[in-house]
């Protein structure tokens, strides 16, 4: 993963950060709360979707993402169990930064990691569930809004009234 820094990297996360990044989601996102399960199973099923971004020796953001099948997204903490199988998808479940990590272009660097597991998989769509908080920022990584199904939106109504689905296409070879 792309280093910004010496001291600043992003790098594969291991089941050791999983504390420190349970703490910073509850300090990041103090609406959204998910259960330390929920990090643990992600890693578990998408190891290669799931970073740390370390500066210094400390964690100052993470990143959870994994294959998905279709717009109907997990509803906010709750266990998946398995992944679809085909997925059609790459799904962001999360990137959090710190405070003091942001603007330095680590949440870009974390998209493009996901657009690249995405082409890898052959896959051709990037999608995530935004929060109304978010949803100005994924806008303008080239995001769009999709139109929910009925059940679609009763999954959205987990995460807040203003979430939205949101995907980005993944061209085949666009030589990220």
């Amino acid at each position: 993963m792309t280093a910004f820094c010496a001291n600043t990297i992003w790098r594969g996360m291991t089941p050791d950060d999983l504390e420190t990044v349970t703490t910073l989601a509850g300090v990041i996102h103090t609406d959204y709360p998910e259960d330390a399960a929920i990090f643990a199973e992600r890693l578990r099923l998408a190891p290669e979707g799931c970073l740390v971004l370390e500066h210094e020796g400390t964690l100052g953001g993470y990143l959870i993402s994994h294959p998905w099948r279709g717009l109907v997204c997990p509803p906010l903490n709750t266990l998946l169990h398995t992944l679809p199988q085909p997925a059609d998808r790459w799904y962001l479940h999360d990137i959090a930064l710190a405070p003091a990590m942001r603007g330095g272009g680590h949440a870009r660097a974390a998209i493009d990691h996901a657009r690249r597991l995405a082409r890898d998989n052959r896959l051709r769509w990037l999608t995530l569930t935004s929060t109304g908080p978010a949803r100005a920022f994924w806008l303008a990584q080239g995001f769009v809004e999709e139109q929910p199904s009925a059940e679609e939106q009763a999954v959205l109504a987990s995460y807040d009234p203003q979430a939205r689905l949101l995907s980005c296409p993944i061209p085949p070879d666009s030589g990220l």
